[in-house]
């Protein structure tokens, strides 16, 4: 399991990489003015759309039910329950999308209200808008078609799809001066990477044999499950956006370039919860599925404690150069063309904000898989709402007198509180226990950070000694040699307090299910 969580972690890493190359380009393209601040709500629409009926609650509710009809039933029944989903999942979608495209404006007047007192960023959302909306249908298919090849164990095609995303961006930003604005070449690139992924991945689900097609539905037993798993899913995952909702819609508020402090800032912040929280849970989800439909707890547990492990490990040194770095990060990466100084401070404080909650967001796939692969979406809903309450609540609370940045240490906030309700209901119910490999891996990794933490500070002001804040080469060399030392600090501790013998017991697969 371990090497497939890497695997899957070292494609999302290049689809990271990637992504921080697209968003160079964009900073330099599109700044973080009005133009930015329209594409950027133009691509949170879909994408929080995406995330709550598709990758979201979707995939909690799928895979599970789809790995234990086959488990269970075989592989015709899976692909019949399969077919039916997809059907029903193609014409929800193609409704929603009509009814995005037709009332477009009066969407971006309810979750931006600030851009109405902009005719420019407003129009211009709108307008690119109704060039990425459509991407939410072709992007809800692809995770239909990953859900099933993941619960077959082919993670390759669904982890390497977002590198599409980049790569189209990247190709229209260079040709941005074919289209009215940088903002509308960006827009036309989300589109195109819609297309390139649902042909990837229906290329690769029709290689496996397990392309569905479509089949009118009945609502036998299995899709009503299924249906009973997705509903609670469902709203858990619009609590969650609702709190993103909530980002864009008191963001519109803000001064010009607060939305793009807020986008920036959040793309770094992903990069560890894409390659190694959505990874591991994405390989953790039906891995424990299996094993508990074939009656193996102890090896279900074993899994994930192992994964939490890995997660952590992995984490550390990224929470730990997000709190003591930020401003360093920031200018090194985007400070060119129209992105400035004054820019990438903004950015800079806000990714320390999101940084205070980043063990949490990595760690929650991993520890909500307990409740999803036993079909219990109904848990980690109760955890998520609450998170989603106290989260809005402090945006409120602290916006006033950080702007974006306190709206990033609220969503830090809901993010702890998200996974302490989460551990609380597992523990309650005898689904979670941290057996004592993991509570002394977590005492090391912890001392592993302080140590990296030392040697970040001690290293950045010598560096500033040299390195003057603001000159671009100069912020670039000053990156690479913080990484370097953090590596060589952070690597030798956890070397010297895990040992080799340590590490090769770690990438042991778990035990077989009895």
């Amino acid at each position: 399991m371990i090497e497939r969580i890497l695997a899957v972690g070292g494609l999302t890493l290049v689809s990271r990489l990637t992504g921080f190359i697209r968003d160079i380009m964009l900073a330099a393209f599109l700044g973080a003015g009005p133009v930015a601040d329209a594409f950027f709500v133009a691509l949170r629409l879909p994408n929080h759309f995406r995330a709550i009926f598709a990758e979201g609650a979707f995939n909690a509710a799928f895979i599970p039910a789809y790995a234990r009809i086959r488990e269970q039933g075989g592989t015709e029944n899976a692909r019949v329950f399969a077919d039916r989903i997809f059907t029903l999942l193609l014409l929800s979608q193609i409704v929603l999308l009509a009814a995005a495209l037709i009332f477009t404006p009066g969407v971006i007047a309810v979750l931006a209200p600030g851009f109405r007192d902009d005719p420019e960023r407003y129009a211009l959302a709108v307008e690119l808008t109704r060039i990425t909306f459509p991407y939410l249908l072709l992007v809800t298919l692809v995770t239909l078609y990953g859900g099933i090849l993941n619960a077959l164990h082919r993670f390759a095609a669904a982890a390497a799809a977002p590198i599409l995303l980049n790569l189209s961006m990247m190709m229209t930003l260079v040709l941005a001066a074919f289209f009215p604005s940088a903002g509308h070449a960006a827009a036309w690139g989300v589109l195109l990477a819609g297309v390139l992924e649902f042909a990837l991945l229906a290329g690769d689900a029709a290689r496996a044999g397990v392309l569905p097609r479509f089949r009118w539905p009945d609502f036998d037993a299995d899709v009503r499950k299924f249906f009973r798993a997705l509903g609670p899913a469902t709203v858990g995952s619009a609590g969650v956006q609702l709190a993103l909702f909530a980002d864009t819609l008191i963001a519109s508020f803000l001064a010009t370039g607060a939305l793009s402090a807020l986008y920036y800032a959040d793309r770094l912040n992903q990069l560890p919860i894409g390659v190694i929280g959505i990874a591991a849970g994405t390989v953790v989800l039906p891995e424990m599925a299996r094993r508990i439909a074939a009656g193996d707890e102890i090896g279900a547990a074993r899994a994930q404690s192992r994964a939490i492990e890995l997660t952590l490990l992995l984490s550390v040194p990224c929470v730990v150069a997000f709190i003591l770095v930020p401003d360093v990060i920031m200018r090194a990466l985007f400070m060119r063309g129209a992105f400035t100084a004054a820019d990438a401070t903004a950015a800079g404080h806000t990714l320390a904000a999101y940084a205070l909650g980043l063990i949490p967001f990595v760690l929650i796939r991993s520890v909500v898989a307990t409740f999803f692969a036993r079909g219990d979406t109904k848990n980690p809903v109760k955890a998520a709402l609450s998170a989603a309450v106290v989260n809005i609540g402090f945006k409120f609370l602290l916006v006033g007198t950080l702007a974006q940045v306190g709206l990033a240490l609220a969503t830090s906030i809901g993010a702890w509180i998200n996974l302490l309700i989460v551990l609380w209901l597992a523990a309650r119910a005898g689904l979670i226990g941290f057996d004592p490999a993991l509570r002394r891996a977590v005492v090391k990794i912890a001392a592993a950070g302080v140590a990296l933490g030392a040697a970040l500070w001690l290293g950045n002001l010598a560096a500033g000694r040299y390195l003057h804040d603001g000159v671009a080469l100069g912020d670039v060399v000053r990156l690479v040699l913080l990484v370097a030392i953090g590596a060589v600090v952070y690597g030798g501790v956890v070397l010297a307090l895990f040992g080799r013998q340590w590490l090769k017991a770690f990438r042991r697969p778990a035990a077989p299910p009895l």
